[in-house]
């Protein structure tokens, strides 16, 4: 009989909680307990939940299969995972793009020394976007790739909007430019400036007495956010906000557009629409979760990418019963 998976969440935010979410959907994982940097006793989730203090981490050595880690990319993980990888198998969702090489590398020193696994920068892209371009490209190598994202929500772009001076709340989505979509979805390999792919619209609560103008000029021309893309920026009422903007959908596309033989066009397309972004993510880490328990108990160590999983051992079904029933 399969032995239940233990999983342990470290941060409790939006993802820690879709996390919580999906491993009750996964009868062969349970939940041992989450970790914060609050105070435990003050924190609640479903009923029977165990919430443990960060620093109480080691107590659970041995005890805990999987540790998925759901805290930030910016200064959480860079810190966290190489040192929760000396003590656990972990699973998480690194997505700064530059930098995984070098994530990558001091995940792998700690994992390998350690003897546990680790797979790094799971979820949807990086995950399973990752994915699709490396399967279109191996299959289409005369061609060209395109990753659009949205419409969603953008929460660094968010961020980026609330800081500026007399913006009380907002809200900023990222928007793929439909016409360029259909272009490619022809047949067409355009080459392609960031302001052609992507629309950013911005909705904004201003402060009482605020100078819009002064707002919208400044977060048109924010450098390494709007600058580089066409931006609006939409005034609307607290109300408005909480109403119509408190969700968090977000998704896209991958498409490479290729030829085979002698120029016969081939188009391969992978796409999500996702009306909660940190609760699909989280399904995402729980099924690599699995995957990487079970690379685990056949003495793999390390770091691994998605690239390195066997398909199969995302699912909890048998060899079997996968070829029976999907192959």
């Amino acid at each position: 009989m399969q032995q239940t998976i233990k999983l342990g969440i470290v941060g409790y935010g939006n993802l820690g909680r879709g996390v919580e979410k999906a491993i009750r959907q996964n009868p062969d994982m349970e939940l041992t307990a989450i970790f914060t940097r609050r105070q435990p006793e003050q924190m609640s989730g479903a009923e029977g939940v165990r919430f443990e203090h960060i620093s109480a981490i080691e107590q659970y050595k041995g005890i805990i299969d999987v540790m998925i880690l759901c805290g930030g990319s910016a200064t959480d993980l860079p810190e966290q995972t190489p040192v929760i990888a000396r003590m656990f198998n972990t699973v998480d969702s690194f997505d700064t793009h530059a930098k995984i090489p070098e994530f990558y590398e001091a995940v792998n020193a700690a994992s390998v020394e350690a003897g546990t696994l680790s797979i790094i920068s799971t979820g949807w892209d990086p995950g399973l976007f990752s994915l699709n371009r490396l399967l279109a490209e191996a299959i289409l190598p005369v061609g060209t790739d395109y990753t659009f994202w949205g419409k969603g929500v953008s929460q660094g772009h968010s961020d980026a909007i609330r800081r500026v001076p007399g913006v009380k709340a907002g809200v900023q989505y990222t928007v793929p430019v439909e016409e360029v979509i259909d272009r490619i979805r022809a047949g067409e390999t355009p080459e392609l400036a960031t302001r052609e792919k992507h629309l950013r619209q911005c909705f904004v609560v201003a402060e009482e007495g605020a100078n819009k103008e002064e707002i919208t000029s400044t977060i048109v021309n924010m450098p390494n956010y709007f600058s580089d893309y066409d931006t609006t920026v939409t005034f609307i009422t607290e109300e408005q906000l909480a109403a119509e903007h408190q969700g968090m959908p977000h998704g896209g596309f991958v498409i490479r557009s290729g030829i085979t033989g002698e120029g016969t066009k081939q188009i391969i397309e992978f796409g999500l629409k996702l009306e909660s972004n940190p609760e699909f993510t989280a399904s995402v880490l729980v099924a690599c979760a699995r995957a990487g328990h079970r690379l685990s108990q056949e003495g793999s160590k390390g770091a691994k990418t998605i690239f390195d999983l066997p398909i199969g051992y995302l699912s909890p079904k048998s060899a079997e019963q996968l070829r029976r029933e999907l192959l």
